[in-house]
């Protein structure tokens, strides 16, 4: 916990996503008044547009420019309330899917040093860098009970940075994917060490595509 009168490090308190609220319900997620909360995380439905339109973030500067990434910003939560973000994880069981905590939001860029020097401004540090298969860069960065992964697209139009997807965090994938098979993919092992994933299928009627992966 950060010493009395200290700033908080930024962290994600939500998201922004044009798509029903239904579409969620269906896969499992307790949606109520039209948002799901997952780890401390809200997940807004409804927006204009398509996929994850914007994000809320708590523990930044007002006037914080992301390099075109839509931002809103929020005020610390008093301590022990409902809206404090939990540390990457939520009650077990609160979902129907078994969904705890987001584990990524993942950001893409086709200018990835400009996009990191406009995290790396706002007090976003990055943590590691590492290359895909194809040689690109992947910057990951830490948002409080989540992580910010930016994905190098140079292959993307010239622009700002665009949301691209997230990664839900599940105790039990292979009760997941019995559940909602054949929808939810193959378990695979994660770049992470020792852990899995398994992503959701464009049949699930979702405008972000969302994978899921177990606990550290």
């Amino acid at each position: 916990m950060s010493p009395a009168g200290a700033p908080r490090r930024p962290a994600l308190a939500g998201l922004e996503i044009a798509d029903a609220p239904e579409r969620w319900e269906r896969l499992g997620f307790a949606v109520n008044d039209g948002r799901v909360v997952i780890g401390g995380i809200e997940l807004s439905f409804g927006a204009a547009g398509r996929g994850i339109t914007g994000w809320t973030l708590r523990g930044i500067a007002d006037d914080v420019d992301l390099d075109g990434l839509v931002t809103a910003i929020t005020a610390e939560p008093e301590p022990g309330s409902e809206r404090e973000p939990a540390p990457g994880r939520g009650p077990a069981g609160r979902h129907p899917n078994g969904a705890v905590g987001i584990d990524q939001v993942v950001v893409t860029t086709p200018d990835f040093d400009r996009t990191a020097a406009a995290l790396d401004a706002a007090g976003i540090p990055l943590r590691r860098v590492q290359l895909t298969a194809g040689g690109l860069r992947q910057g990951f960065r830490r948002l409080g009970p989540a992580i910010l992964e930016l994905v190098e697209a140079v292959k993307a139009p010239p622009g700002p940075a665009r949301f691209w997807g997230l990664v839900v965090i599940v105790p039990d994938l292979a009760a997941l994917r019995d559940q909602f098979s054949p929808l939810v993919g193959e378990v695979r092992e994660a770049v992470q060490p020792g852990r899995h994933i398994a992503g959701l299928s464009r049949d699930a009627g979702l405008s972000v595509p969302v994978a899921f992966m177990d606990p550290e």
